[in-house]
């Protein structure tokens, strides 16, 4: 059964706006926050639990970023991408203040203005299925690496394996 809540949520709205095809799962509130915890809770493995990371450049440009629950965004490549030297992770404060959620079940669609730019780790294209935030802690929205993309209109480059190229 769908809880009213589930049925108000804006990221689901806008993928239904869309037609884009997606499942909804809950998780207890109590799990403690993070891809790891939500990935045991719901069944699947960490990689395919997205965290959704908000930076910033030194030209007050930010930017979202997608990896999977086990990875972490090599410096340099994110660096190249961002086309910038000098990028930072947003503060809790700042990120609520850019995407209107708090860290732990940011959506990664729906709340970006006009020119906002996203880029997804190209690794995780391979997933059968992926774990994003609703924006509520307890709901994860489940959805394809295509319809991820196609949601967030994020850009698939490499941002996690050094010896890749980009």
């Amino acid at each position: 059964m769908i809880s009213e809540n589930l049925k108000t949520l804006a990221s689901v709205e806008y993928l239904n706006m869309l037609k884009i095809s997606h499942e909804l799962q809950s998780f207890a509130t109590e799990t403690e926050k993070g891809a790891a915890n939500v990935a045991q809770a719901l069944g699947f493995r960490e990689r395919q639990m997205i965290k959704t990371l908000i930076f910033e450049t030194d030209k007050g440009e930010a930017v979202l970023i997608m990896v999977g629950g086990d990875q972490n965004a090599v410096s340099g490549l994110l660096k190249k991408a961002l086309g910038s030297r000098n990028i930072s992770m947003c503060n809790p404060e700042k990120v609520k203040a850019i995407t209107g959620y708090q860290i732990g079940s940011i959506p990664p669609f729906h709340w970006q203005p006009e020119g906002f730019r996203t880029f997804l780790d190209a690794s995780i294209m391979s997933e059968d299925i992926l774990g994003v935030g609703t924006g509520c802690w307890g709901k994860e929205i489940l959805i394809t690496p295509e319809n991820l993309v196609r949601a967030s209109n994020a850009k698939v480059i490499n941002l996690t394996q050094k010896e890749a190229s980009t």
